[in-house]
């Protein structure tokens, strides 16, 4: 597995090595022990899975709230997105800062979101199904969001911002600024 740390050094791709012959091929895209050698060492309880029709489709960006905060581990089945992730922690050197990575079910790179950052994708094709563990379950209570389109964060997010397809939730989500982050630097 190969192990790239992205500009913000918590967030990480992660990607698996393919064996392939005339069949396809096979990989391994967790190994608990693997990765504990390498310092990333996770309990994942849950696995999620969403599928987007459209092309343009935006999911983010979101998070759930201590004590049920979640570190993600995402990866693509079908298709390709633009993953984001935004340092949320407050006292961070690096709050507000954000990377974006594309991954595919061809790249076969996954994206660890750790703990204390926000998350959120587009999709880049039709039909798209994504697939994340969390290390914490899900909890209603502790769900919430941060536009996406919030200016001082300013993603970019490689779409024309009226051809983003929401949610209810997600279209209604507050600016960053007006946000209170519940999440510190140093916590996780």
């Amino acid at each position: 597995m190969d192990v790239r740390v992205t500009d913000l050094p918590e967030v990480k791709v992660l990607t698996p090595r393919r064996f392939g012959d005339d069949r396809g091929y096979f990989c391994e895209s967790w190994s608990r022990p693997r990765m504990a050698e390498q310092g990333l060492d996770f309990d994942f309880v849950q696995d999620n899975e969403s599928l987007s029709a459209t092309k343009g489709t935006l999911r983010g960006l979101h998070y759930q709230a201590p004590p049920f905060a979640q570190t993600k581990l995402v990866r693509v089945g079908k298709g390709a997105i633009l993953d984001v992730a935004v340092d949320a922690r407050k006292g961070s050197p690096r709050y507000g800062k954000w990377v974006a990575e594309e991954i595919s079910a061809e790249n076969g790179a996954q994206i660890l979101v750790p703990r204390g950052f926000l998350h959120g994708f587009v999709t880049l094709t039709p039909d798209v199904l994504v697939m994340y563990k969390v290390d914490n379950v899900y909890d209603g209570a502790s769900d919430g969001g941060v536009a996406w389109n919030d200016p001082d964060l300013g993603i970019d997010w490689g779409i024309d911002p009226s051809d983003a397809v929401l949610s209810a939730k997600d279209a209604a989500a507050q600016n960053f600024r007006d946000w209170q982050s519940p999440f510190e630097y140093g916590e996780y």
